[in-house]
């Protein structure tokens, strides 16, 4: 048994780091609640947009479309020659692949409506890394702090399984 709870710790912190590492590594997901008569321009304003990024449109299928469209078609909300269209179920979602503007217009005459989104994706680009500290110097980095979470994480966990081995 005293094996198993070592094992279920060691599953632990690989979950905790393969969670972390899948977050990084996906982008962020910016929920689009996808209806009439909302500024899109004013609800992109303050948001920054990078590959790997995902747009969540989430809106009524019976009602409303989402295509993604060129920069004419967006500016003249015209539908038909549309790239892709996005609509499977209400809830759908599209990755920004590239590093480039994207354009989304709402079917049926509802773009008229204010139902356009035009977002500006860039190149995610890693920060440089920090130079090395001084020897001697206190630091503490991200890392470093994560990983006296993960410790800590995992030594709860075993303290936990111990108490359920006892118990039981």
């Amino acid at each position: 048994m005293e094996v198993l709870m070592r094992k279920g710790g060691v599953a632990v912190a690989l979950m905790v780091m393969m969670v972390g590492m899948v977050t990084s590594a996906v982008g962020h997901l910016y929920k689009v609640d996808w209806s009439e008569n909302v500024n899109y321009t004013q609800w992109t304003r303050h948001k920054r947009f990078f590959t790997g990024d995902w747009l969540e449109f989430v809106f009524n299928k019976r009602y409303y479309s989402v295509f993604e469209v060129n920069k004419i078609n967006y500016e003249q909300c015209n539908d038909r020659d549309f790239i892709k269209n996005i609509t499977k179920g209400g809830r759908d979602v599209f990755n920004l692949t590239k590093a480039r503007p994207f354009y989304f217009v709402g079917g049926g005459g509802y773009c008229f409506h204010g139902m356009k989104l035009a977002v500006n994706v860039k190149e995610y680009v890693l920060p440089p890394k920090p130079s090395p500290a001084k020897s001697g110097s206190p630091t503490t980095t991200c890392s470093q702090i994560i990983m006296t979470i993960m410790l800590v994480i995992v030594i709860a966990w075993h303290g936990h399984l111990r108490e359920c081995h006892k118990k039981g």
